[in-house]
């Protein structure tokens, strides 16, 4: 069982996984546990911030590719492009094909190399693709794809955090969260948010239930394979690495959202 998130989860969630101004007061584990289950609500609004952005240039009639735009830049300037950099630095660390020690050096360093940046260039166009479909749709259908992405991005995190999977390092973000969260709890969020997308994709119809329920488990799998692959590779996790995994998980949302 799992005890129910306190504020200062809520603080610890909202103050390390956004820009909004919220002081974390308590930087221990029982925090750390409270803030990696409360992490769907921090990608819920970062999301709906999304969605108000795309939607509002859509109604302005800007189109469909510049709502996308605007949709896909939000989420990074309210993480200060963190999930960004470390998704960079997580492809230059596995790409660099050098032992665990090395490799996490590499992506410790300040600058991003060539696996990189090239990984964002094709993330960011996959992203901004996918909300372009969407929106092009409906503004509904694409307002719906980055709340989803946004909550599902943060939920990755949350079963990144569970019990078993270790840190890389002894200290930084991934040391702080690593196996704070019990597997039961991060289960029981994980299908909470399964649920309640599913929920929200029957505004869409009845194939909007089976689509949106797929995102999230679609974009769930994906992080849980880079997860593994890192883990292998580094011995364990790290704050980039879970900005990997938001990005792959949004990502993947967003393509199955795209589609039909």
């Amino acid at each position: 069982m799992f005890s129910t998130p306190s504020a200062d989860g809520l603080r610890f969630s909202f103050g390390t996984l956004t820009v909004l101004p919220v002081a974390v007061t308590r930087w221990d584990r029982g925090a750390a546990r409270g803030g990696m289950l409360c992490a769907p609500l921090a990608g819920l609004v970062v999301g709906a911030g999304a969605a108000a952005a795309g939607s509002a240039l859509l109604f302005l009639g800007a189109g469909a590719p510049l709502a996308a735009v605007a949709s896909a830049a939000v989420p990074a300037l309210l993480t200060r492009g963190l999930h960004l950099d470390g998704l960079a630095d997580t492809a230059d660390g596995l790409g660099s094909g050098k032992p665990a020690e090395d490799a996490l050096r590499i992506m410790k360093q300040s600058d991003i190399g060539p696996f990189g940046v090239i990984t964002l260039v094709f993330v960011l166009l996959a992203q901004v693709a996918a909300l372009a479909a969407a929106y092009a749709d409906s503004w509904a259908r694409g307002a719906l794809a980055a709340v989803v992405a946004g909550t599902v991005a943060r939920l990755a995190l949350t079963l990144a955090a569970r019990t078993g999977v270790p840190a890389a390092r002894p200290e930084g973000l991934g040391a702080a969260v690593a196996g704070v969260v019990p597997v039961r709890g991060a289960a029981g969020v994980a299908v909470a948010v399964t649920v309640l997308a599913a929920a929200s994709g029957a505004f869409l119809g009845a194939d909007g239930v089976v689509r949106t329920a797929l995102a999230v488990l679609v974009a769930l799998g994906a992080a849980e394979l880079l997860l593994r692959h890192c883990t292998r590779r580094f011995g364990g996790v790290t704050g980039d690495v879970f900005g990997g995994l938001a990005e792959t998980a949004a990502t993947a949302a967003l393509v199955v959202l795209s589609l039909g």
